[in-house]
This record gives C-alpha cells, structure tokens and sequence, in this order.
C-alpha cells in the first residue's frame, strides 16, 4: 500500500467533511481492500504538533482543522491546536445530541477547553481539592471553597459535553472513561448536597475519587495507566493460576486444620478429671473460659495445645479442649473457606507468617512444618517468580519499542541537523521530498525531533550557547576569573602543581576515608577525651576540606572551579561545615551536625563504580518519573480514602481495639496515620493492622480496601522496582582509565610502590657481597633439593636443568599456579595447563572433549607437549603411570648421582623407585576408582548426618553417644587415609592447588581437633567447631559444585556494588547515631516489661530515685542507635520488617537523653525509617539485583546460554523433561473387538465424558467450600452422602475404564493416579466405622477426592496457560534441587551450630516450645523462619539475654552438665546476620534462574524456532498420511496434512494457496516427498535470515541418518507449476468451451432468424387477409 504524502494545515470546512464522507461511502464499496494504517503516536491526543507540518498562524489556533493523522482521515475526526500546538481531536459526526463542527456555540466552547489556562485552572482545582481533604477538621471557609470547586467541575463537565458532544464517537465525552467517573463523583455530590439524604460521609468518601483526575490532566500518566492495563491482561492467567492454588491450599487447609485453633490449655480440677470434658458447662465446679486458659508471659491469646505427640503439650492441671474463639480476635483459622482463603494470601504475602507457622505447630504438630515449606516454595517463589517474569518480559517489549522510537529518532535528528546546516534550498528542498516519500510509521517515529527544526533552530542554538544574560558574561569575566598580575600567575601555577598532584589525591582520599571513620566512632555513652578527640578531628578535617577548596579556586579561578560538580559539592560541605562549627551552640541550630554524613560521598569523587551507579540512578529517575508519579498519587488517594471511609469508625469504636480507649500508633483518623498504613501496607506489613480495622469497621469494607492497596501497590512498585533493575541491568564495572581522579591514585600509588622497591633493592644490594663459591654451593644445594621435590608432572618433559633458568622458570610457574588457584573457579588457563585426575577435575569445564583428552585415562597414548605440563599434577600428564614414574626417576638419578654411582648402585637405587612407583600407581587406583569415590561420598553423609544426634538428650542416651563416639574415630580415620591417599596419588602440589582438595584438608583438621577436644577438659571448646565438618559435602557432590560456582561468579563481580550499598547503609546509621543515641532508654516495670508513663516518670534521675519500688529500671532498648554497629543491626531489621516496630515505636517516642519516652512525642521520625526503606533498601537491592543479572547473563552467554546451575549429566534430564511436558501424544490405546467393550471404550474415550468428570471434580470442590467448623449434624450427614455419591461415580469410571482398556489402562501414570485415589478414597470411607474417627479423620476421604483436581493442569484437560505456566518450574526443576540441597546444608551446618551454642537458652520471645535450638528439628524450624526473613528478630532477641537480670548462668539443666540459660550476643549477631545474607544471596539466583528460564521459554516462542519436539510431531503426523512408510504422500492429501499439524507448523485451511506458493517438487504421479515438505514448512516458520540455509542444511543431514536408505527420485514438476498448468489447461478449456458456445449460439440464431422470416411473412399475410375479410363484411353489411 503506497504511503500517503505529508499533509499540511487545512481548515476543516463542509466540503472537507463531504470529501469524508465520500471517501467512506467509497471504502465500503471496496469490501476487499484492505486498511492496515495505525495511528501516528507522535500525533496523539496531548501530544505536540510536530514543526515538520508547518508554522501554525494565529488564524489556525483553536480553529478546526483536517486531521493530518491519516488513520483518522475515515473516522470523521478533526483536530484543533492551541497556542503550544497541542494536538485535540473532536468527532464530526453532528449525532447523539452533538453540535455540528461548525456551530458557533460549539466553536466557542472547543476554545474554552482547550486553552491552557482552562488546564491549569482545573489542575490547581484538584490540587486544592486534595489539600482540603487532608484535612479533618478543616477552616471555616472550606464549605464556600468546596462549592466553588463543585462549580468549576460543573462548568468543565458542561464545555465537554458541549465541545466533545455526548456519545458521538471514540472523542466524544462518553467515549473517554475518565469522565464518566467524572460526570458520576460529580452528579452525586450535587445531589447530596441539595437534597435532604444524609449522605455526608458517604460524600466524604467518594469524593476522593477526584483525586484520580491528577492522571487525566498527565498525558504521561495516563499512557501508563494504559500500558499497567495491557500488563494486567497479561497477567490475567497467571492471577488465575494463583486463585485457583490459592483455593486448593486452602480446601487443603481446612482438611488438616480446620477447628484445631481453638484447641486451648483449659484448667480442670483434679477431681473432677474423669469427668467429661464436652458436658464442662453443667460441672459445678466449671470456672469461666476467659479466666481458666493458660496464657504465657505477655500474650494475648491463650496457649494453644494439641492431642499430637509432636503437638504442645498443656502444664500440669491442665488438659486440651476444644473451646473459646480462634487466636488474633478470631481472625486466624482454617474453620471455613473465607478465613482459609485470607490465611492462605496472608502466608502467600509472607506477612506475619511466624505467628501463624506457631499456633499451627502447637495446635496440630511439627509435622505439619511441611504444609508451610509446600505453601512457601509455591506461592512466595515460584508464583512470585512468574509474576515478575511477565512483568518483566511486558516492561522489556514497552522498553524495547521505545528504544527502536529513539535509535529512529536520532537518526532523523542527524539528517535534519544536516539539513539545518547546509548551505543551499536545493539539499533543504530534497530532503523534504524525501521526508514525504518515507512512510507514516517513519515519522511517527521521528517527528518528536523535528520540533527543533527550521524557522527557530537558530535562534534556540544562541540561546542555548549563551543561557545567561551578556552583562552575566561580563560580571564573571571581570570578576570571577582572576589574571592580576604575573606574581599572581606563579602563585596560580604553583599552587596548581600542587592542588593537582597525585599524592595531594592520595592524600585527600586518606583524609576522607579517616573522616568517615570518625564519624563512625561516635556512641553512646561516650567519655570526655573521645569526645575531644572527635571534636578536635573535625575541625581538623574541615580545615583540610577547607584548604581544599582555596587551593583549587586559587589554582582554577573561581569561574572554572564551580564548573565542575563535584567541586560545588566540596564547597558545599564546607560551608556546612563551617556554618556547623559557628552555629553549633545556638538552640535549635544543632541540627547542621547531621549534614556531616554528607562527607561520606565525597569518596564517590574518587571512586567511578559509586559515580557511575549514581548516574544510572539519576537518568533512571528521569525515565521513570512517570511511574513514580502514579505511584504517589495512588498512595495520597488510598491516604485520603482510608481516612475518609474509616476514619470515624477508628475514633467512635477505639474501645474495641484499646482497653485504654486511646487511638493506637497505627489508625486512619488523620492524614498522616493513614499515609502510615498505606505506606506499611506496601511494605507487606498489613494483617495486624487489617484485624483492628475489622474490628472497628467490619471485615467486608476492610478486607476490600486492603485488597485493592495490596494489589495495585505492589503491581506500581513492582513495575518500578523492574524499571530500576532494567537500568542497572545495563551497568559495567567502570575503569580507572576513564577518570582523571581514579588516574590520580593508581599513578601515586604506583610511585610509592617503585619508591618501596628501590629501597628494598638498595637494602638487598648490601647483602649480595657474599664470596663466588658460597654463591655456587648453594645453587647446587638448591637445584638437588628442588629437583627431589619435583613432582612428577614437571619431570616428566624436562631433559636438563640448568640451575639458574630452571630456578627463575619454576619461580614463575609456582607464582601464577598459585595465584590462578586461589579461587574455588579455575580460569580457561589453569584449566587447559593444569591437567589432574580424571575423578578428582573439579573444574566446570570438565565435559569439554579437549580438556578430557589432556585428563591421562590409560587409552591416551603417544608424547605429551611440554607447554601442557602442569606446576600442580603428578599423574595426568604422563602417558601412564609407569612411563611417569620412571621418567621421574631416571631424571632424579640422572642429576644426582650421574659422576658417583656405579651400574650396580644405579641397579639398586631404580628396584627402589620402582617400588615407589607401583605404591604410587596402587594409590592413584584407589583414589580413581569409582567404587571408593561413592564409599567416601557414603562415609561423608554419615559422618554429616551423626551431628544431628547430638542434641541437649545426648547425654541421657548413653548408647547412641558412644556409637557417635567411635563413629567420629572412625571418620577421622578414613578421612585421614583417604587425604594421604591423594597426597601419595597427586602429590602435595597438585592436592593443594584444587580449591575443594584443599576444603577437604580443613576438613580433616576440624576432625583431628574436635577428636583432641574430647581428650581434655581445658580443650573441650574445640569440639563446638564439629559443625565445619558438613562442608565436606560441598566437595563431594559435584550438584553443589555447580551452584556454587555460579554464585562465586554472580557475586564477586559485585563487590564494588556491595560496598556503595554498604555506604549507603553506615550513612543511615550514622544518621541514627546523631538523632537517637541514648534517647531509647526507658523507665521499665521488670516484671511486665512496660514503659511508665510520663506522667509518673520524667526522666533518669527520677526512675532512680523510686528507691521504694525495686522492680523499677532505666533500661535501654536491645536494639538501638547508641553506635554504628547497633545502628546496621536495627537497619537490617527495618530491612527485613523484622522487629523494625519496635524500633519506629522507640525512635517516635524518644525525647532526649536520659529523658522517660513519650507517646508519638516525636511523630515525625517516622520519616527517617520512610526514608531509609526508599533510599536503603529499595534501590540498593534494585542496584545488586540488576548487577547480579548482568553478571548471570554475561556468564549464561560464555556457556551456550545453558543453565549454569546444572551439571552435564543434568542437561540431558533437561531435555527429557522438555520432551516429557511437550508430548501430550501418549499411544493409543486400541479399540476392542468386543461389541459392548467397544460401546464403552468410544464412552470413556469421548470428550463429553471427560467433561462430564471434569465438572464432577469441580463440585467436589465446591462441596468442600461450604463445609464449617462447628456444622450441624445434618450437613455432616449430607456431606458424608455427597462423598459417597462422589466415590461411586469415580469408581464406576474406574470400572469403566478397565472394561474398556484392559492392561493399557495401567501404561499412563493418570490413570494410576485415579485408581489409587478410588482405592484410598473406598478405604477412608469404610475404615472410619471399624477403628474410629478419631484415627481417619472424615477430611481425609474429601483430601485423597480433592487431588483429582490436579488433571486441570494436564495438557489438554484445564486451561492451556495453566500448562505454559507450569512449564518453566517443571524445565527448572534440576536446577532448583541443586540450589535446594545447598540451601538444605546451609541450614544443616546452621542448625548443628545453633544446637552446639543456644541450646539452653533462655525460652523467651521468639525461642519456645517449638522453636529453639534444643534438637536438630527444632533448629531446622528455626532456620526455616529465618530463611523466609520471619521472626528472626525474636530469636536474635533471646540470644540476648546475656546479663543476671535477663537470664541465670548457674541454673541446672536436666541431665546434662551444662549450666546457665543465657545466651552469647556476639555469635547470635555473627549467626543470624551471615546466615540472612548468605540465604539471601542463594535466593535471589533461585528466583533469577526461574525468571530467566520463563523468559527463554518465551523467547524462543517469540523467535519462532523449531524444537525435536515440533519436529517429532511432523513424523507423527506424516505416519497418519503415509502408513506405509514410503516417505510420499499424494498432493490432494498436502492440505490436510498441513491442517493436521501443531503449531507452529500448523496451516489452517484454506491453505492450498500457501502450498502451492511453496513451489514443492513432485514425483511422478504427483506425489510429495517428506523432506521437501519439512524443508518448506521449516523455512516457512524460521524465515529468511543468515541462518536459515544452516539450518536447513542440519535438517536434511539429519534426516539422510536417520533414513539411510532413501528413496531417490527424479522431480518431473512442482506444485507452482502443476498450479500453473492446471491454471493455464483450465483457461483454455473455458476459451474453447465459450468458442463453442459461441459458435453454437451463432447457428442457432441463423436459424432463429429464417423461422422468424417466416412466421413474419404468414402473419402478414393472415393480417391483409383478414383487413380485406374485414373490408368484405363491412361492404356487405352497406
């Protein structure tokens, strides 16, 4: 279709919409033509009319115009432009209650509306609007400014409605969505308020829609409101996937746990112990529910039990009932579908989930751990997974097309700045004419640049050149650049030579990094000369910034200094430094000490990871202002809407939620708190707040705003978080070269370095006067020496060794083996020149053929090269091992006793090599054998696995701690022989050179010492080191190997990131320090733990004074901002939202020091803690996520674009599971002859009846969501009969099945599946009536019924996105078992350290019953809360209790000898922390190598690639059309055939066209070869691209292996030309056949025509007859 011309300015006039009109009416006759135009995006609504379409005179502003779109040339559209050449456009169409373009009243109002000032005045109206509604008891004057308001609404809603028309087209005012909510927020707020309906506060709350008309008036926001739309349809499968698991969990929680919650410790007399407990109301001696519970120390809710082993047991009096409500004010349960489903959402958010993992431990048992490890797993990574990755993939299309627009648009820039350039109208005049014969989509993309083109570039170039005033110019000129006089120019020179130098650099980056320490060594408390000491250094170094900063505008002039941004930073510094030290002492000026952090990023001057990071993050803000623009509108409107809708309620039912009836720290009644929620609510912190807004407002309302806050909040965040990842995704590490300050440094430390050596070498040079013959002796001491430690592999391709070459050459070798292998990831060189055991290859490129050719199997024969030998291997290299050992010893003998020893000797000496030589040999065997290797991996595990035994019951199981006892010998012995195995077999270089050779040496020290720990009492500390021992199975495995390789990899890269974020974190703490060291300590009540309150307690001195009342304290919090270290410690909880409440509730209470906190006395602190989470956390973890990709990527790249968390053995499973999840093609299971088995096969066979089943599955759903706990006895009854209804129908299928498919019913493992679910299901209905219930639940029929529902995820049974959604975690499944076993010993190795050092800790805050470190699986469900980041701030609080008021140091455990509860705060710090970040960094490539295989999967969709599978289907398929495998099938059957196929082989019908243009060869009797069909559908789907001639050419190789015998033809004509023949025979025929029929036409009319003669001439005749006849009578009758 040809591209229409560029269209210029044109009145819109009747006669232009006649030329419309006609063109439609001519468009509607043309029913075959096609329009394929779209709209121009740069000629949008809102957008600026491009310079290209001429200047636009005062007649044309707010005139109609003709549309200069041509999309809309056939809507009957115009378009009209204000005075900043905004485009508007207005339908035509004079329909629906709409003006025609022409009126005047209508004309009229288009001017109105579109004048800026029109904009602006709605704008500040709405801005107005928000500010009142913040406001809860507002100014007397709010009624008449609300009216006004009202008013300007009204009147604009009346200029659209007459502008735009009402319903006229897609531009009239129904056609656009946002003013219907307009038109609507607006007509209630009329009637409400004139009418009598007391619906004031329903206005309140509806009202703050017209916050969202922010978005509107924003072309930006409102484009992406549009792409946050597309990105929802996108999504629109995946939200399906998660509701329909979120309702199976939680069916699947009401079976197990549903009414297990309210199972309490209820105190019952012993005398009335054998009473029943149900019939407790009618006991006399019944005390009431609320009064007889056991309730722990400081909690809410009762203790929770159950009749489990494994459950909670009750204390002595106590017995476990089923009684009183659910804990959390009934709000946490599983008692029917809807609390179920909001228990499932709450663990699939991972907010709070601590508190529910416990009182399901305690209600229902440990076991039940595996329920939330299921729960997590799924829905917190894996859901969570795919949500990012389609997020991503939509975020990385949105930005891929913007990129094309811009790459497009600055290559139109460059022609235009050319053409603005030239010289001649001829080239200007070309180029347009050029311009005009480009295509629409060409300018689209391109008029955005044009604006700066022609009439008013060159004006805009001066005004760029000179963006001040002249007079500016000249006040610089005179007085800001400085060339007075000669002596001043020396002075300017010299002092340049030195502010310029390298070591001044040097030196000012020492100074900042000591400034910085200083700052961090500010605390709490803090002695007088610390205190001095501190002080004195600032002034010290802010006189150095000062001098700094002279210096440099002396040796650059003030002009050029303030040029330069770091050096207005400096400035800046300084003069807040100075302002700090004169205005320190004024009240209320203190405040400027904060702004000294600022000197922190001075170092990013000299340092261009930290420079180039800050840059990304500047232009990413910019790209992404939009997003985070919407994000904040929607979190002020979710503000004003809470507060609006519940603000009341909080006020008027306080009482319900506070026994004080005092507001709580977290309400809506005012602005702030309910920013507060808001702000928490995206943080993920939502269900305790949620549970008081129940309670004074009603679960309905509550549960729907919070939903919509949750949803919406964390789509925007997330799509920004992805926009903040995508830029730094594109980040690389920058070098020193590319800054003159990085230069700077590397060229002073370079001098210091030679000035070091020239000292050395002046020092050593002193020493070399030593006599000739010394000299000699030792060289050839030292040459006898290193030649009997040579191993082998350096022996075994040397001949000679003169002494001082051999000397430095070896020197060399060793220095850089040594250094390549300190790494636990060997480089391409060391792992080409460093060639070692075959079994013992450790390196991640052992698959590769080369690498395996140079390993010394005994079939590698023939002479090694001398540049493959190896510095670190004594077996490999060599041809065998008896050719390497007497190589090794002829040298040795050669060297050593060539001038002395006699044939006899020589005789001697070899029978003793020889022996060492088949020792060695024996040893290489053995440690190369297979079966020793997988002994060694089984000695490993048990050795591994015997630490789990020693529990805080060791002691009491005699006979298991002497089993582990001599176990440990045992080990320790096997592991030594098997270490000097190796040594014996590879020798001490090449063992310690391989990085896991050398963790199995640490290893095996461990053992020794934990042996020789147990000897001694004094030594007996080293046996707590046990725990290193689990390492070894790193080593071991070669799954581990591969994923800690990659994480080495990903992570090291990133260290430079790491420590910007990590400066970024000691600025925050630092700021900590300042604002609230020594202010969190609190007068405290001990034996509750509550704070007074200011009205009995004001400060320290008065806490103290209470002589009287000893229970009293001054306390501080545990965790604080007293230091820096204390400061990261509380940033890290307020990172991972654990415990970080009570540290905002300190920091917002705090006064002073010493002074007794108040409530919400400081509120706004919260802003510090808002800050850090935005500043801290957000786009630091955005920073490392996004270099960590890049890492992974750039490495997945290196490897083939494999997974990199594999193994070779592993990729294979990988490809059987990609065949496995696309063939959905099982055999066919034959139909049988018997007449009434065959009814019943074409039965179960037929999809009505899968449907039917189907539909059967889903009720079976539905019935276990009505169920309840605590139902009447009939619906149990009618349940039970549902279910049995439900297990007949299923096992009649059963029946059926086997009827009709005999034994094949048994090959698919679906049917498997169904048979056992019938078996259990029969089982769990009947075994009930003989061994109770109480042993089979009646849940467990409903659970074994239940699972049939997963045939929804089966391939061609539910929804096909189901099956895509599933299918990169089932392509991923290897690699997350490999990062899963290394998480699974990261907690085992963590959990034995945790049982050898807080096993008799105090049980307190997060340590109690069921998590502790008491037992191994106590421990593991410990390290599980951590893994999730949930509730580890109370078990770090526990392992605090370190002093004699917390805990008891000589208190008497139960039989064991230790003594004392307390805990150890330093190792509990160095736990907790290592472990968060080394699970977090495991995590992260979880989540990464998920996302990563969703997005490949997608992108080879994309890509249109062919996989064996596509491939095997074809065959599949051609096998229907060709049974007897002759590899031809006929013509007429092609068509079909291509209909029969898959996608994206597949050609719907009619395709005979598309075949034909195939050009396909054809055989004789038209029949069609398969390789050339697959050659032509293959190119077909591939394309025509550089490597579609490889892959044709790899399809046709392949298919000649596979058919070697093929049947060879001569083509006689193809299917073009048969088209053309059959086309040209046709055509002839038809010219014959209307020759033909022409001529026989022609004859008949001859003879037509004489019979028509005829007959004319007889009529004549009979007419003259009959005149003459009629003549006749009339004579007569005369």
């Amino acid at each position: 279709m040809a591209s229409p011309e560029l269209k210029g300015l044109v009145p819109f006039s009747r006669k232009s919409l006649e030329l419309i009109k006609q063109h439609i009416a001519k468009k509607h006759s043309e029913e075959n033509e096609e329009d394929d135009l779209k709209p121009n995006p740069d000629l949008n609504v809102g957008k600026k009319l491009p310079l290209l379409y001429g200047n636009l005179s005062g007649e044309m502003v707010s005139e109609p115009l003709e549309d200069v779109d041509p999309y809309y040339y056939n809507k009957k559209t115009f378009m009209v432009l204000n005075k900043n050449r905004t485009i508007f456009r207005f339908n035509a169409a004079s329909i629906f209650c709409t003006l025609s373009p022409f009126s005047t009243i209508r004309g009229t109002t288009i001017k109105v509306l579109i004048h800026p000032l029109f904009q602006l005045l709605i704008l500040i109206s709405v801005l107005t609007d928000c500010i009142l509604m913040t406001m809860i008891n507002g100014p007397e004057w709010e009624p008449a400014v609300e009216h006004t308001l009202l008013g300007i609404y009204t009147f604009e809603i009346l200029v659209k409605v007459i502008a735009r028309g009402i319903g006229a087209g897609p531009f009239s005012f129904l056609g656009d969505p946002w003013n219907w909510l307009d038109f609507s927020v607006t007509l209630f707020e009329i009637v409400t308020r004139f009418s009598s309906l007391n619906l004031t506060h329903m206005l309140e709350s509806v009202r703050t829609l017209r916050i969202l008309k922010i978005i509107p008036l924003n072309q930006g926001l409102k484009s992406l409101v549009g792409i946050l739309i597309h990105c929802l349809k996108k999504l629109s499968g995946a939200i399906i996937l998660t509701l329909f698991f979120l309702s199976i969990f939680s069916l699947i929680g009401m079976g197990l746990f549903m009414g297990n919650l309210k199972h309490k410790c209820l105190w019952w007399p012993q005398e009335n112990k054998n009473e029943t407990l149900y019939n407790r109301t009618g006991n006399p001696h019944y005390i009431p529910e609320t009064e007889s519970f056991y309730y722990l120390e400081g909690e809410e809710d009762a203790l929770l039990c159950g009749n489990r082993t494994d459950a909670s047991q009750c204390p002595e009096g106590y017995v476990c009932v089923k009684a009183g409500k659910n804990p959390d004010r009934g709000s946490s349960n599983f008692d029917n579908f809807g609390w179920a489903f909001l228990a499932l959402f709450r663990l699939m958010a991972q907010d709070y989930p601590e508190a529910l993992y416990h009182q399901i431990l305690y209600a229902s048992g440990k076991i039940y751990m595996l329920f939330f490890v299921v729960v997590t797993f799924w829905f917190a990574f894996y859901m969570a997974s795919l949500f990012i990755g389609i997020l991503s993939m939509a975020y990385e299309e949105e930005k891929k097309a913007a990129s094309e627009k811009t790459e497009t648009k600055a290559t139109f820039q460059q022609t235009i700045k050319a053409l603005q350039e030239g010289n001649g109208a001829a080239e200007n005049k070309s180029t347009q004419i050029e311009m005009k014969k480009r295509s629409p989509a060409f300018l689209s993309t391109s008029v955005d640049m044009l604006e700066e083109s022609t009439s008013g570039h060159n004006e805009e170039l001066k005004k760029s050149r000179k963006k001040c005033p002249l007079c500016w110019y000249k006040i610089a000129k005179t007085f800001l650049i400085w060339d007075c006089s000669p002596c001043w120019q020396k002075l300017k020179n010299f002092v340049h030579r030195i502010i310029m130098d390298p070591f001044t650099d040097l030196f000012l980056i020492i100074c900042i990094i000591l400034n910085i320490l200083f700052l961090a060594l500010e605390h709490y408390p803090m002695s007088e000369d610390t205190w001095s000491l501190l002080f004195f250094g600032n002034m010290v170094f802010i006189g150095i910034f000062t001098a700094e900063m002279i210096l440099k505008i002396i040796a650059m002039h003030p002009y050029q200094y303030f040029q330069v941004g770091w050096n207005i930073f400096d400035s800046i510094i300084v003069l807040f430094g100075l302002a700090e030290f004169y205005l320190a002492n004024i009240a209320g000026l203190g405040d400027f000490r904060q702004l000294r952090i600022l000197r922190i990023f001075k170092l990013g001057k000299y340092w261009p990871t930290f420079r180039k990071l800050m840059l990304t993050l500047s232009n990413s803000l910019m790209a992404l202002r939009d997003i985070i623009l919407l994000l904040f509108t929607f979190v002020f409107f979710s503000a004003v809407f809470g507060m609006r809708l519940f603000g009341e309620s909080y006020k008027e039912c306080v009482c319900r939620i506070d026994k004080d009836c005092r507001l709580p720290r977290w309400h809506m009644h005012d602005f702030f708190h309910s920013y507060l929620i808001v702000f928490r609510i995206l943080c993920g912190e939502w269900i305790e707040t949620l549970w008081d807004c129940m309670e004074v407002a009603g679960p309905s309302s509550c549960i729907c705003f919070y939903m919509m806050v949750i949803l919406i909040g964390n789509l925007l965040i997330l799509y920004l978080f992805l926009g903040f990842v995508s830029a730094f995704n594109s980040y690389r590490d920058a070098t020193p070269e590319e800054d003159s300050e990085a230069k700077n440094i590397q060229l002073a430390m370079a001098r210091i370095k030679k000035g070091l050596n020239y000292v050395l070498l002046k020092i050593l040079c002193k020493k070399q006067n030593v006599p000739k013959k010394t000299v000699d002796h030792v060289n050839d001491t030292y040459v006898k020496e290193n030649t009997s430690d040579h191993t082998l592999s350096e022996l075994s391709n040397t001949q000679y060794f003169p002494k001082e070459k051999e000397k430095s050459s070896n020197t060399e070798k060793n220095t850089t083996t040594e250094n390549e292998s300190q790494s636990l990831i060997p480089s391409p060189s060391v792992s080409e020149s460093v060639p070692i055991a075959s079994g013992e290859s450790d390196i991640e490129y052992a698959d590769n053929k080369e690498i395996q050719s140079r390993s010394g199997h005994e079939d590698s024969k023939g002479k090694i090269k001398q540049s493959s030998s190896s510095e670190c291997s004594t077996v490999d290299i060599a041809t065998s091992e008896e050719e390497m050992v007497n190589e090794h010893e002829r040298l040795k003998h050669l060297i050593t006793d060539r001038r002395r020893s006699s044939p006899s000797q020589i005789s001697k000496e070899y029978k003793k090599k020889k022996i060492w030589q088949n020792i060695r040999k024996t040893c290489c065997k053995i440690v190369e054998n297979s079966w020793f290797k997988c002994f060694i991996g089984l000695v490993t595990l048990l050795s591994t696995g015997a630490l789990a035994f020693e529990d805080i019951y060791i002691d009491q199981r005699k006979t298991i701690k002497i089993l582990l006892e001599y176990a440990d010998m045992i080990f320790t012995y096997i592991f030594i022989l098997e270490m000097l195995l190796k040594w014996m077999a590879y020798g001490f270089k090449a063992y310690f050179c391989n990085a896991w050779h050398r963790l199995d040496f640490i290893v095996v020290i461990v053992f020794c010492l934990s042996l020789i720990g147990k000897t001694r009492e004094d030594l007996k500390p080293l046996t707590s080191i046990k725990f290193l021992r689990a390492i070894r199975v790193l080593s071991q495995f070669e799954r581990m190997k591969v994923v800690v390789r990659t994480l080495i990899k990903t992570t090291l890269p990133t260290l430079n990131v790491f420590l910007v974020c990590f400066m970024i974190w000691l600025t925050f703490s630092i700021m900590g320090v300042h604002l609230f060291a020594g202010k969190f300590y609190a007068c405290t009540d001990q034996p509750n733990g509550e704070k007074l309150p200011v009205s009995e307690v004001l400060n320290r001195s008065q806490c103290e004074s209470h002589l009287y009342n000893e229970s009293l304290s001054w306390e501080n919090a545990q965790l604080n901002f007293d230091n820096v270290g204390n400061g990261l410690l509380s940033l890290l909880q307020v990172a991972t939202f654990n415990g970080w409440i009570d540290i905002v509730y300190s920091a917002i209470d705090s006064l002073d020091v010493d002074m007794q906190p108040s409530f919400e006395s400081n509120l706004y602190m919260y802003c510090y803690f808002i800050a850090f989470v935005i500043l801290g956390l957000f786009l630091p973890l955005s920073m490392l996520i996004g270099v960590i990709i890049t890492n992974f990527n750039k490495h997945k790249i290196k490897q083939g674009g494999s997974n990199m968390f594999i193994t070779a053995k592993q990729k294979k499973q990988y490809r059987w599971l990609k065949r496995l999840m696309y063939d959905d093609s099982p055999k066919p299971i034959p139909r049988p002859g018997n007449k009434l088995q065959g009814f019943i096969f074409d039965l179960v066979t037929s999809r009505v009846f899968n449907v039917i089943i189907m539909v059967l599955i889903c009720l079976q759903a539905i019935i276990i969501m009505m169920e309840s706990d605590e139902q009447s006895p009939q619906m149990y009854a009618v349940i039970f009969w549902i279910n049995s209804t439900f297990v007949i129908l299923y096992t009649a299928e059963c029946v059926l099945k086997l009827i009709s498919f005999h034994c094949y019913y048994f090959t698919s493992i679906w049917n498997i599946l169904d048979f056992m679910v019938v078996v259990f299901s029969i089982t769990g209905l009947f075994l009930p009536l003989t061994v109770g219930y109480y042993l089979v639940p009646p849940s467990l029929v409903q659970l074994v019924l239940l699972s049939r529902i997963i045939h929804i995820l089966r391939r061609g049974k539910g929804p096909k996105v189901f099956h895509d959604l599933m299918l990169p975690l089932l392509l991923s499944l290897p690699a997350l078992m490999n990062i899963s076993l290394l998480i699974f010993l990261v907690m085992f190795i963590y959990a034995i350290f945790g049982m050898y050092n807080f096993a008799y800790v105090k049980k307190e805050a997060g340590i109690n019953d069921v998590s502790n470190f008491e037992t191994f699986c106590s421990s593991m469900i410990c390290l599980f809360q951590v893994t999730i980041f949930a509730g580890w701030d109370g078990l770090l609080n526990a392992v605090f209790n370190s002093k004699w008021s917390d805990c008891d140091p000589d208190k008497i455990n139960p039989g064991t000898q230790v003594r004392g509860d307390c805990g150890n705060p330093s190792v509990g710090i160095f736990y907790f922390v290592s472990y968060i970040f080394i699970i977090w960094l495991i995590i992260v490539n979880m989540y990464i190598a998920v996302i990563m295989e969703f997005l490949s999967i997608v992108s080879k969709k994309k890509t249109r690639s062919l996989s064996e599978y596509d491939f095997r289907k074809f065959f599949q398929v051609w096998e229907r059309f060709d049974p007897d495998r002759t590899q031809y099938i006929d013509s007429c059957k092609l068509s079909d055939f291509a209909a029969a196929l898959d996608p994206p082989l597949f050609m719907a019908k009619p395709n005979k066209g598309q075949l034909v243009a195939m050009d396909l060869p054809m055989a004789v009797g038209d029949r069609i070869h398969c390789l050339d069909v697959l050659l032509a559908f293959t190119k077909r789907v591939v394309g025509k691209d550089a490597g579609t001639e490889k892959t044709l050419s790899e399809i046709e190789s392949a298919f000649a292996l596979a058919n070697p015998i093929k049947i060879t033809y001569e083509p006689i004509t193809t299917t073009l030309k048969r088209k053309q023949e059959t086309v040209s025979a046709t055509i002839i025929q038809r010219a014959y056949k209307n020759y033909r029929s022409r001529q026989n036409d022609k004859n008949t009319a001859d003879i037509s025509i004489l019979d028509s003669g005829q007959e004319l001439q007889d009529t004549k005749k009979g007419v003259c007859l009959g005149k003459v006849k009629e003549k006749s009578a009339i004579q007569s009758q005369i």
